[in-house]
């Protein structure tokens, strides 16, 4: 079944940045049925990125499927560029799905998202839309890792946040970070709850990057266009994590909407979007399932 793209918005957020967002509308994309593209990085909008410079590209996450990838690869061709490399945020489907229209290219990962797309296969190739076939990396680090697009210098970061394999971009002369799911708008999704102390105080850790600006995967269209968000989102995310750890906040979110919880954050970072409801009711179960 071909997806289309008619949606999807090509932002520049900064001279050679580029984000590719889809979704956050009253729409399905891909079928009436439960499936994890319309329900969830579609409902919650998606972003990948592209980083410009000359005739190089450097694609941060190939997006939620092959018809986004290949908008991504004509849209960045279009501009001169004729080298490209991929970056894999980490390996979870709506960042990897477009990757086989970048085989010919360097497909940059950690270790453990190579591992974390081996172990998952099964499922990446069963639950619906299917990825298939699974393009992996071809080149992979352990903890960091220094590329050069053009004249620009990005760093790669991992950090155990979201997923054990966490993987941000860092460009330093612009203060600039590419989170990909480590931190979210409106807030982030327990992917892993056994591991959130772990992600709290990894958090912590991020927060000593000097970041000015953050582009996240998944945050509001309007806010990545005019530059991102502000390194109080780091805060946020963090904040959010606590309070669930929290049992007696925990207590109080489970009679709550996301909406009334978050009203008692007063960090103006983050930003109210409907859907998030259901993650938030995820994030509860997970937790106390986790024995948290």
């Amino acid at each position: 079944m071909k997806i289309s793209t008619d949606t999807t918005q090509i932002l520049q957020p900064y001279p050679g940045v580029y984000a590719y967002y889809d979704g956050r509308i009253n729409k399905r994309l891909y079928s009436p049925q439960p499936n994890w593209l319309d329900d969830g990085a579609y409902g919650l909008g998606t972003a990948s990125y592209a980083i410009v410079d000359g005739d190089e590209a450097l694609v941060y996450d190939t997006h939620i499927s092959l018809e986004h990838a290949q908008l991504i690869r004509r849209h960045i061709e279009e501009l001169g560029v004729t080298k490209i490399r991929v970056v894999l945020s980490h390996w979870h489907a709506d960042h990897i799905a477009g990757n086989e229209v970048f085989a010919d290219c360097e497909i940059i990962a950690l270790k453990l998202t190579a591992k974390a797309m081996e172990d998952n296969r099964q499922e990446l190739e069963t639950r619906e839309p299917i990825i298939s076939p699974i393009v992996g990396p071809n080149r992979m680090f352990e903890t960091f890792m220094t590329l050069n697009v053009g004249t620009r210098t990005v760093e790669l970061h991992h950090f155990d946040i979201h997923s054990a394999d966490g993987n941000v971009l860092w460009l330093e002369d612009e203060k600039l970070l590419l989170a990909g799911d480590t931190v979210e708008d409106t807030v982030t999704y327990v992917s892993e709850a056994a591991h959130t102390h772990k992600h709290v105080l990894e958090l912590q850790r991020m927060r000593n990057l000097p970041v000015r600006r953050i582009l996240p995967n998944h945050g509001a269209p309007d806010i990545i266009a005019a530059g991102g968000y502000g390194p109080e989102l780091i805060d946020a995310n963090r904040l959010y994590l606590q309070r669930l750890l929290d049992p007696t906040q925990r207590s109080k979110a489970e009679g709550q909407s996301l909406k009334d919880f978050i009203a008692d954050n007063t960090d103006s970072a983050i930003v109210y979007c409907e859907p998030y409801e259901v993650v938030h009711r995820h994030n509860i179960d997970a937790i106390k399932a986790a024995g948290l």
